[in-house]
C-alpha cells in the first residue's frame, strides 16, 4: 500500500511551524485514540500513520531529508517505519502529548485517567553507519548486507534484566510509571506528573539482577542487516532503519539504524544531480569532418554521431541515460561535453601542411554571432 504524503496526513501546508505540526497532531490524536475508538481498526491505522507523519516532521533533520527525497529518504521509515509499530512505541514516544490531551502517556485503555499499569519502555541507541556505493550500485540500487557489533537483548534474561525474569511492581508509583503529584497555588490545586524516580518510569523493579548482564537486560553482540538501498541515492544522503539499532534495555524499543551514503568518484563521470557529465575529446580531423564516437553510460557503451563542424564545447544531451531520481519516476540525461584535442608538439610535416590550412578561408576563424554570444558568456563567467 503506497503511503501518503506526511503533510497530507497531517492536513499541514510545507511551511508549517513546529507549533503548528503539534497542533495538527494533537487533534489526530484526540480524534482516532484508540480509547475514543476501541476495536476500530481503521481508526488505529489512522492514529498510527499520524504519529508516523509527526515523527518525521518534528524531526529538523529528518523533515530535510524528507522534503528532499521524499519517502525513500527515509527508506519507508521513520523512527516507526510503519512496521512492527505498537501503541507503547507511540506513547513512549509522545506521552507528554497524550497526557496533555487527558489521556495516560503509558498505555491507552481508560480515557482519561488511564488506568492501565505498564510503565514507559527506554529506547536503545540510534547506530550511525557509513557505505560507500560506486556508481553502478546508485544507478539500479542495491541490497547490502552488514554486520554491526551492537546492544542486543540479553539471553540469559531474555532481556528482562532480572536473574529467572522475576520483578515487582514500584511500590513507588505502583506499576504505572510516574508519580502525580497535588500543589496547592494561590490559583488552586495543581497536579504535576513526572517520571518514577524509583524504577525510571518502568514501573516495575528488579529483585535480583541478572548475572550475565548486570541487570541492564542488554549484551554487546554481533547482528547482519540486510539494508535496501534505493536507485538514486547521493553523497550525503541518510537513510532511517527502524528498530535496527541498539535494544532498549529491560525489553525497550529498540533504536533505529541511520546509513550515511557515501558515492566513490567514477573515473568517467561527474555527477549534476541525477545527470551525468561526460568529457570527449576529440582530434581535429575527427571534429572537422565528423565521426562516429564512442561513448560510455552506467548500462553499457554508446555510439553518437559527430556532425562535421562540431566546435569544442558543444554539448550532446543523451536522454535518459542519467541516473534515476530518488524521489520520482523521472531518469536524467548524459551530457557529453565535447573537447577537441590541440596537440602540443607538431613535426615539421605537419607544421608546413598546417601552414597551408592556415592560408585557406575556411581555416580562418570565422565565428557566426551565436558563436561569440557563447564565448563571451564563458569569459564572463571564469572572469
Amino acid at each position: 500500500m503506497k503511503k501518503r504524503d506526511y503533510y497530507e496526513v497531517l492536513s499541514v501546508g510545507k511551511n508549517a511551524t513546529a507549533d503548528e505540526l503539534k497542533k495538527a497532531y494533537r487533534q489526530l490524536a484526540l480524534k482516532y485514540h484508540p480509547d475514543r475508538n476501541p476495536d476500530d481498526k481503521e481508526a488505529e491505522e489512522k492514529f498510527k500513520e499520524a504519529a508516523e507523519a509527526y515523527e518525521v516532521l518534528s524531526n529538523p533533520d529528518k523533515r530535510a531529508r524528507y522534503d528532499q527525497f521524499g519517502h525513500a529518504g527515509m527508506n519507508g521509515s521513520g523512527d516507526f517505519g510503519g512496521s512492527g509499530m505498537s501503541m507503547d512505541d507511540i506513547f513512549s514516544h509522545f506521552g507528554d502529548i497524550f497526557s496533555d490531551l487527558g489521556f495516560s502517556g503509558f498505555g491507552f485503555g481508560g480515557f482519561g485517567g488511564g488506568s492501565r499499569r505498564g510503565g514507559m519502555k527506554q529506547r536503545g541507541s540510534n547506530i550511525r553507519v557509513k557505505v560507500k556505493l560506486n556508481l553502478q550500485e546508485i544507478a539500479s540500487g542495491i541490497k547490502k548486507k552488514i554486520k554491526l557489533n551492537k546492544y542486543i537483548p540479553c539471553q540469559h534474561c531474555h532481556g528482562s534484566g532480572a536473574e529467572n525474569g522475576e520483578t515487582e511492581v514500584c511500590s513507588t508509583c505502583h506499576g504505572y510509571g510516574q508519580v502525580t503529584r497535588t500543589i496547592n497555588s494561590f490559583m488552586g490545586q495543581m497536579q504535576t506528573s513526572s517520571v518514577c524516580p524509583t524504577c525510571g518510569g518502568e514501573g516495575r523493579i528488579i529483585k535480583n539482577k541478572c548475572t550475565a548482564c548486570q541487570g541492564q537486560g542488554i549484551k554487546k553482540g554481533e547482528d547482519i542487516i540486510d539494508i535496501d538501498i534505493p536507485a538514486g541515492v547521493g553523497e550525503g544522503m541518510q537513510l532511517s532503519i527502524s528498530g535496527k539499532g541498539n535494544a532498549g534495555p529491560h525489553n525497550g524499543i529498540n533504536g533505529d539504524l541511520i546509513v550515511v551514503i557515501e558515492e566513490s568518484k567514477d573515473p568517467d563521470f561527474e555527477r549534476d544531480g541525477s545527470n551525468l557529465i561526460y568529457n570527449l575529446f576529440l582530434t581535429i580531423p575527427e571534429a572537422i569532418l565528423g565521426t562516429q564516437a564512442e561513448v560510455p553510460t552506467v548500462n553499457g557503451k554508446v555510439r553518437v554521431k559527430i556532425a562535421p563542424g562540431t566546435q569544442s564545447g558543444k554539448v550532446l544531451r543523451l536522454k535518459g541515460k542519467g541516473l534515476p531520481n530518488v524521489n520520482s519516476y523521472g531518469v536524467g540525461d548524459l551530457l557529453v561535453n565535447v573537447n577537441v584535442w590541440i596537440p602540443k608538439k607538431v613535426s615539421k610535416e605537419e607544421a608546413a601542411l598546417l601552414d597551408k590550412f592556415a592560408q585557406s578561408e575556411n581555416f580562418k576563424a570565422n565565428p557566426t554571432e551565436d558563436e561569440k554570444s557563447f564565448f563571451k558568456r564563458i569569459r564572463e563567467y571564469f572572469n
